[in-house]
């Protein structure tokens, strides 16, 4: 069952849903890489600019997969300590893992923004946009990094979600919008018609056109290792 034809479709879509936010003093933080395609349909909606928030998950010492706890770009981490319990695994045990990931966050921003500044986000209606949600836990993360940056209003915006997560997420944001919660939930993926890869140069390209950022300032290399 597809909802939507593209990312595209879904941000415009999305947008729709968030019409009267319009006018507003709204920022539109999107979730790279697929969340900035569906991000800048909104952008162009509500008139808004865009940035982009980079939350990344911490692995398991035992399974890299599975998410021991999330980093944000101002250095917040979530940690799953129900799961830390039963691993025997101490915050401290993951502090080489975590300034590993903040290193990782700090080179893919400066490939996305060059020497431009972050968005300032205190007083600021905050829209945290990605193109679906499945357990939200980096979500989550990203959420409470946005919170601790004193905005006036925090909105999550995506096209498809669980219902669960979408009730969990909730907790974190003053609204949230989220236009299917459709089960059986097993990817973002499958309800997609078109779900491939967007590539880093999109993510340039789109915050050239709805961030306002000037081309020459995002002319940096690729980072090295950079995850893909």
């Amino acid at each position: 069952m597809f909802l939507f034809e593209n990312r595209i479709h879904a941000g415009e879509k999305l947008g729709e849903q968030l019409s009267e936010y319009r006018g507003d003093e709204v920022l539109i933080l999107a979730i790279p890489r697929g969340g900035v395609v569906v991000g800048a349909q909104v952008a162009h909606a509500l008139r808004a600019p865009m940035d982009v928030i980079i939350p990344k998950k911490i692995g398991s010492p035992i399974d890299p997969e599975l998410a021991i706890g999330a980093v944000t770009p101002d250095g917040y981490v979530l940690w799953n300590l129900p799961f830390m319990q039963r691993l025997g695994i101490s915050e401290e045990d993951m502090r080489s893992q975590v300034e590993r990931t903040m290193g990782e966050i700090t080179r893919r921003l400066r490939y996305y923004r060059g020497d431009v500044p972050p968005s300032t986000l205190r007083d600021r209606v905050v829209m945290l946009v990605d193109d679906g949600i499945a357990t939200g836990f980096t979500v989550k993360a990203a959420l409470r990094s946005i919170t601790r940056q004193s905005p006036c209003r925090t909105v999550l915006a995506v096209p498809v979600a669980p219902r669960e997560t979408v009730t969990d997420l909730a907790g974190e944001v003053d609204i949230v919008v989220c236009l299917a919660t459709p089960e059986p939930f097993y990817g973002v993926g499958q309800f997609y018609r078109e779900f491939e890869q967007t590539s880093d140069e999109e993510v340039k390209r789109l915050l050239v056109r709805y961030g306002k950022l000037p081309a020459a300032a995002i002319t940096c290399p690729t980072p090295e290792n950079e995850e893909k």
